[in-house]
């Protein structure tokens, strides 16, 4: 029970430093008022001008000290309510752009995370059997290839050879196309974002492989005459996944900035884009409701990653 209460705890109080910062510098480093009003709000010797600006500063609680703005402000987001844009004079409000963009950003993220998962295992464990053969170089050149090109430079990629030269997938996200065709607007994209962490799980799982595989345990089950394959698959598989868990959750927040970047290539507009136009305009509650959503969903996972691991190995828990 202690272990979990410290992970509670630790949970909250990173949730508590993330949407402190971020208010506060959304607020110091901008001027929601200008974002507002536009160059009313420098017309403050205007009558008009000046009983406006003192009418939306009541009205978004702007002529409120910055703590006070931002316990509300918590305390609104606690409840569901993420405010109103600015930049769109609050229609949609936030929650309602949110809902209409966090599924399509879900879905490339879950697609993507399942397609490096399902390209990672197979291949950590080809190259581990091989540790040191020409296959196995081979196959770390093309994983040092996938992570030193940026993310756009795929995206820019893949989208010329496979949308524009081949045709297989389209060049753009459609909204009201039916479910399983917009899986396929966004499979391209999810690719995109796959193969880089794919290089990286099968990196770490393929060292921690050939670790296990040099095991007293794993030379018994080959002197019983079992298959190499069985060998790893049945008995060494299990034993290397710590690293590669830990990994996998926390390179969520990585497959996050991937989307941002992906989502605009592609056209995809989900919360990676929303956030893009959102800083752009300085849209600042917009801007405040994806980054905590983002932290939200990165402390979940990580705690689910601490859950799969006190499953794996109960020791975790002590």
């Amino acid at each position: 029970m202690k272990f979990w209460m410290q992970r509670v705890a630790m949970a909250i109080l990173l949730l508590l430093s993330v949407s402190a910062l971020t208010f506060g510098a959304m607020n110091v480093l901008g001027d929601p008022l200008f974002n507002i009003l536009g160059p009313l709000a420098g017309d403050v010797n205007n009558p008009k001008s000046a009983a406006l600006i003192e009418e939306v500063k009541a009205k978004y609680d702007l002529d409120k000290p910055l703590p006070v703005r931002y316990v509300k402000w918590l305390g609104d987001f606690a409840t569901g309510d993420m405010g109103v844009q600015f930049s769109t004079d609050g229609q949609p409000p936030v929650s309602g752009l949110i809902k209409e963009r966090i599924p399509r950003t879900i879905t490339l993220l879950v697609m993507a995370q399942l397609l490096a998962v399902m390209i990672s295992i197979p291949w950590a464990a080809i190259t581990a059997a091989r540790a040191g053969k020409r296959s196995d170089k081979i196959s770390t050149m093309n994983s040092f290839f996938l992570l030193a090109m940026p993310n756009f430079a795929l995206a820019i990629l893949l989208k010329y050879i496979f949308s524009l030269k081949l045709g297989w997938f389209p060049l753009t996200y459609k909204a009201i196309d039916p479910y399983f065709e917009r899986l396929r607007q966004v499979f391209l994209a999810a690719v995109t974002i796959a193969l880089p962490a794919a290089a990286v799980y099968q990196r770490l799982l393929r060292t921690d492989l050939i670790t296990t595989l040099q095991q007293d345990f794993i030379l018994m089950a080959r002197a019983k005459g079992l298959s190499r394959s069985r060998v790893i698959f049945r008995h060494a598989i299990r034993p290397s996944m710590f690293s590669f868990i830990t990994v996998v959750g926390l390179n969520t927040g990585g497959l996050i900035g991937g989307a941002i970047v992906v989502e605009t290539v592609f056209r995809i507009p989900g919360i990676g884009s929303s956030l893009v136009e959102s800083v752009l305009r300085e849209d600042f509650p917009v801007v405040l409701a994806i980054v905590m959503l983002i932290a939200l969903a990165f402390v979940i996972i990580n705690v689910l990653v601490d859950i799969l691991y006190s499953i794996i190995d109960p020791r975790v828990r002590r």
